[in-house]
């Protein structure tokens, strides 16, 4: 079998069994793409299973370096450390998830890509909107739409955002039929590979959806709950420029992104004495340790305060 098929049955299977999210998916792909591209002219010659099985950590690590370099070009954009070394652990990351499933369905016995180091990467700490851009957002949004009906669906799509916290590609896959699927005042969600949670809705994301559906073009069960100006389901990039739109209104940072306000829901829940294992089942965090750096950031926030307002803080050794 050619490595190119091997890799389109992967990507099948990552699809439909491991279910993973398009977007992983196509990293994957793009970067096992890249290294049969350099495999091939490295050992002179198409890739093949024998191919790959004969690869040394010494090849791999070649590939590695060769997309370091090219990264760095000064045609390309600039790059910090810490996004080339999260460029790299995604790569070996793909490798190594490519090899364990070419050793499970194709009997490959290649240890190589294990043995490739993974950089040390920075935890990236939530960023945050504070309550009261949090709770401004969705009405700034809407306020800022071109029709009636963009500014119910906006209103409505970021209010249920910071409402429940819900990751922006979850929102906009729900169907009508989910909001009446799992009971009153729930909403069913489909997560991260394919995990359903359910998330209760506040009464101000009901009479947000509420406004919303009233005017719905086409409000049929199985019609997109978000949808476009066509009627399809709304594209993320919609989402984002309005987001976009209205920060640079306001005049906050470029981290003020829909993903932000579902930092500013487990933010403010952690602020508010919320349960650690409460806040992961409602963000569908599949691992506590995950939920955990909302923990980190409250800390960040409160070592803030203290140096602002302790008098002690200010003074110099």
């Amino acid at each position: 079998m050619m490595a190119l098929d091997a890799l389109r049955e992967w990507t099948d299977w990552l699809a439909h069994e491991k279910r993973s999210s398009p977007r992983t998916i196509e990293a994957y792909r793009h970067d096992i793409v890249l290294a049969l591209s350099f495999f091939e002219q490295h050992i002179g010659g198409e890739v093949d299973l024998t191919a790959l099985n004969r690869l040394s950590l010494t090849d791999l690590r070649a590939w590695l370096a060769h997309e370091t370099a090219r990264s760095e070009k000064p045609t390309r954009r600039a790059t910090n450390a810490d996004s080339r070394s999260r460029s790299r652990a995604r790569r070996v990351s793909a490798l190594r998830s490519f090899f364990r499933y070419l050793t499970v369905r194709h009997d490959l016995s290649n240890p190589s890509p294990s043995l490739l180091a993974t950089p040390k990467l920075k935890k990236r700490l939530p960023r945050p909107l504070g309550r009261e851009q949090a709770l401004a957002a969705p009405g700034g949004i809407s306020d800022d739409a071109e029709t009636t009906l963009a500014s119910l669906r906006d209103k409505a799509l970021f209010t249920l955002l910071y409402g429940t916290g819900l990751r922006i590609g979850e929102a906009l896959a729900l169907d009508i039929r989910d909001l009446t699927n799992a009971g009153e005042n729930m909403l069913r969600v489909m997560g991260k590979g394919g995990k359903e949670r359910l998330v209760p809705l506040l009464p101000a994301v009901q009479d947000a959806i509420a406004g919303w559906t009233a005017a719905h073009p086409a409000p049929t069960p199985d019609a997109p709950l978000f949808c476009g100006v066509r009627g399809g389901r709304l594209n993320a990039g919609v989402a984002q420029r309005a987001m976009r739109e209205w920060r640079k209104g306001e005049g906050l940072p470029d981290s003020a992104t829909p993903h932000a306000l579902r930092h500013s829901f487990a933010t403010h829940l952690m602020e508010g004495g919320a349960d650690l294992r409460a806040i992961q089942e409602l963000m569908g965090h599949a691992s506590l340790s995950t939920t955990q750096a909302y923990t980190l950031a409250d800390e960040k926030r409160l070592l803030d305060v203290w140096r602002n307002a302790h008098p002690r803080a200010q003074e110099k050794p």
